[in-house]
């Protein structure tokens, strides 16, 4: 692991406000997985308060906002809340708190849609399309059926509120004006579709949601809404981006672990750690291997329930960023799909036995 600084050794207490920067305040409310906590944050103006990123639905988490709201906000409202992208942990108090302040939800245009085709899907995801994508990656008919009878802590409750029917745009290169400070927005992909980053240059901060993380790192999956994707493709040219257009001795404000200084080395080190990845799997598909078939190598622990199914998001991300450098070819036996190495240097490229060991599972961020 990196030696990246940490300027604060733990978190918020609930219904707690630390401020990180000047008018910049930091938070967290509970999530049901290993994780425990997303970060969350509120800029301060002289006239209201900018949410950035909401907690997931849920009566625990609209309770703690109602609290925070009583202890911090009852002398000017809140003027509008940003979401970084369309996870149901980042947008899922969005609803609940456009209505209560009647503020306007700011999100980049892909974001909000996919947020929605998100929320159908949890209602109705029957598909011959969704089970064909599993199938022929190598996931079992009965896998599919147990799942689709499992409950998750993402599902919406009948008192939740709905995503807001309207939004403001954001787009990369736009500039915000929050807390009396230029706030430039930087978009990544890979993730999600258009994550936003709010860059704060006089304050040396960044706010960058699930795109840079200090200690795990985000899923970037195929989907099958989308299942020819090559999300890593944009993951590993976005975090290039981030590198050469930030500077280094930013206070990163991430919405999972601990606020970090080492932007850069971490930002390498994510790049390092799928092209590592991307080796191993080359390495392994000298034999033909389906999707599931090289799970084991990805990660750790077995793997059940939606646990499987985003490790194989994950591993066909891989595999689809391989296929368009030339380097795997996927072949249709009719029922599923064959992975195969074809780059003449593997070879030449080839470490087995000497790669860092398998993550221990996908996380859901």
């Amino acid at each position: 692991m990196s030696d990246l600084t940490y300027p604060f050794k733990n978190g918020p207490e609930p219904a707690q406000l630390i401020e990180v920067a000047q008018g910049v305040y930091w938070l967290q409310m509970p999530l049901p997985m290993s994780l425990k906590y997303i970060n969350l944050y509120v800029i301060e103006d002289d006239d209201g308060w900018n949410i950035i990123d909401t907690g997931l639905r849920g009566d625990e988490t609209r309770q703690l906002w109602l609290q925070i709201f009583e202890r911090y906000f009852s002398q000017k409202p809140v003027k509008q809340i940003i979401c970084t992208h369309m996870h149901p942990d980042h947008t899922g108090q969005a609803g609940f708190l456009q209505q209560h302040w009647q503020a306007p939800l700011l999100m980049s245009y892909a974001e909000y849609y996919q947020a929605r085709v998100m929320a159908m899907q949890m209602q109705d995801g029957n598909h011959w399309q969704i089970s064909e994508h599993f199938l022929r990656n190598g996931i079992e008919q009965s896998f599919l059926d147990e799942l689709r009878d499992m409950k998750s802590s993402f599902t919406p409750q009948p008192e939740d509120h709905p995503l807001p029917a309207s939004f403001i745009r954001l787009e990369d290169g736009q500039t915000l004006q929050l807390g009396g400070t230029n706030w430039q927005i930087v978009t990544g992909t890979g993730h999600s579709p258009d994550h936003v980053c709010l860059y704060a240059p006089d304050l040396r901060v960044l706010i960058s949601g699930d795109q840079v993380l200090p200690i795990i790192t985000s899923n970037v999956s195929v989907h099958p809404t989308e299942p020819q994707a090559n999300p890593l493709k944009g993951w590993i040219a976005s975090h290039e981006k981030l590198r050469n257009l930030l500077p280094n001795d930013l206070l990163v404000l991430p919405a999972h672990n601990l606020p970090f200084y080492g932007l850069h080395e971490r930002l390498q080190e994510l790049i390092d750690h799928h092209e590592d990845r991307m080796l191993i799997i080359e390495e392994a598909c000298v034999t033909p291997q389906s999707g599931v078939d090289l799970l084991p190598l990805l990660f750790n622990r077995k793997l059940e329930g939606p646990t499987k199914i985003m490790a194989l998001g994950e591993c066909i991300a891989h595999l689809h960023c391989l296929m368009d450098r030339m380097k795997i070819s996927q072949e249709f036996d009719g029922s599923q799909y064959w992975y195969r190495s074809i780059a003449p240097d593997l070879a030449e490229r080839a470490r087995p036995g000497q790669h860092p060991s398998p993550d221990d599972e996908p996380i859901m961020v």
